[in-house]
């Protein structure tokens, strides 16, 4: 399979001015066939050379995604040509590799191949529910109405996203820090305090004691305890990655967890009446989009309760009895999806539990985020504090010793 290589060309526009820019071709000499398409005369055509630190730079983001599908989307139902839509939103981009994947998939469609197509060969950036709705949208001739819902399903599910994974990134950064804070104090600090202690002549409290011996642990074993650290941390998302057994216990036990667990539940809901709502209105299939709902549901027990839907759907039961045997959803959208299908309205219903659900787990998290305050601020204070009044104490109690 040929790849599709970027090269910088330079040399007269179809108005005699000079110009330069970039192309992307399998070879050069399909570059310079491309550009005479365009009326393009080149006098040079090069490969781009590629950055020293080119993986350092900035990466393509789901966030990204889904700017670029509303761009697009917009500039379509305001009646610009694909090609020239690709050129306007590239004008605007600052992300050199948002960039380069906005100019592969305009070099593909410029040269004669279909979006959806396009777009497949970044899977990467763009799944297989995206591409099927892209496609469903240039079979039928409507193009800018399936990018604008697509664009919205992204907004939406990127939305929820980023909510629930701020309400969790203030948390983990203060306790991180603390931990750090607490490390540095008990290998540098406690130390310091341990040989002032040796000069009282007293029997030493209990509680600075411990923290004296937690302290003579971590400067022998520090390293060892750090790299265990890190060492969990990358088994646990390898463990993720690669093993299906592990995902499911641990996508079980996250729907298990007090308050999380509910959080986990609506945000799949959400997703899950999101995703078929939209695909569903697009035109694709019941079964077909219940398959790219089960991969973009977020969580392998619901995955693998929405393949149970989608086998017994294929079977000829309905969508609703077929929802409930799975024991996972609840009456709401059991009866929403009731009422659809007697009313051949499903997406539209569908799109309305996605909403209300949605607005469950924004509230859910606004209210998780008031509580992990005074929680975060008790463990700095038993971090923190306890270290502080375990090395005080002895100085207290000098007195009595004098």
């Amino acid at each position: 399979m040929a790849i599709n290589t970027t090269f910088v060309w330079r040399g007269l526009n179809k108005n005699g001015q000079k110009s330069q820019g970039e192309i992307v071709a399998t070879s050069q000499a399909l570059a310079k066939a491309q550009l005479r398409k365009q009326g393009i005369t080149a006098k040079s055509v090069k490969k781009k050379s590629k950055p020293l630190f080119s993986s350092l730079g900035k990466g393509i983001k789901a966030g990204d995604i889904a700017i670029f599908s509303r761009q697009l989307a917009t500039m379509m139902k305001a009646g610009v040509p694909l090609v020239q839509s690709f050129e306007i939103v590239q004008e605007g981009l600052e992300n050199p590799a948002m960039n380069k994947l906005v100019d592969e998939i305009k070099g593909e469609v410029s040269s004669g191949g279909g979006l959806a197509q396009a777009l497949a060969k970044h899977p990467k950036h763009f799944d297989d529910l995206f591409c099927s709705l892209v496609a469903s949208g240039e079979n039928s001739g409507t193009l800018e109405i399936m990018l604008d819902r697509v664009a919205t399903y992204k907004e939406k599910t990127e939305a929820l996203k980023a909510k629930i994974r701020k309400a969790m990134t203030y948390p983990i950064a203060v306790v991180t820090v603390a931990i750090l804070v607490t490390s540095i104090l008990l290998v540098k600090v406690v130390p310091t305090f341990a040989e002032t202690f040796k000069s009282f002549g007293a029997d030493l409290p209990g509680f600075t004691l411990f923290v004296l011996g937690i302290s003579e642990f971590m400067q022998q074993w520090w390293l060892i305890v750090a790299g265990a650290i890190a060492a969990a941390i990358w088994g646990y998302f390898q463990a993720i990655v690669r093993s299906s057994t592990f995902r499911n216990r641990v996508d079980s036990l996250a729907l298990k967890l007090p308050v999380v667990g509910t959080i986990v539940h609506d945000a799949v809901v959400a997703r899950f009446s999101r995703t078929l709502a939209t695909t569903f209105a697009a035109g694709v299939p019941l079964v077909e989009a219940l398959d790219s709902t089960a991969g973009a549901a977020g969580n392998a027990v619901y995955a693998r309760g929405i393949r149970q839907i989608r086998d017994d759907v294929t079977s000829g039961t309905s969508l609703y009895l077929a929802t409930r045997s799975t024991g996972l959803f609840p009456a709401m959208l059991l009866q929403m999806t009731a009422i659809g299908e007697e009313s051949g309205a499903l997406d539209d219903m569908l799109g309305k539990v996605a909403d209300q659900y949605e607005a469950q787990v924004d509230n859910a998290v606004d209210s998780l985020s008031s509580l992990m305050e005074p929680i975060i601020m008790s463990i700095l204070g038993v971090l923190v504090g306890g270290l502080m009044i375990a090395m005080y104490l002895p100085i207290f109690m000098l007195g009595s010793v004098v």
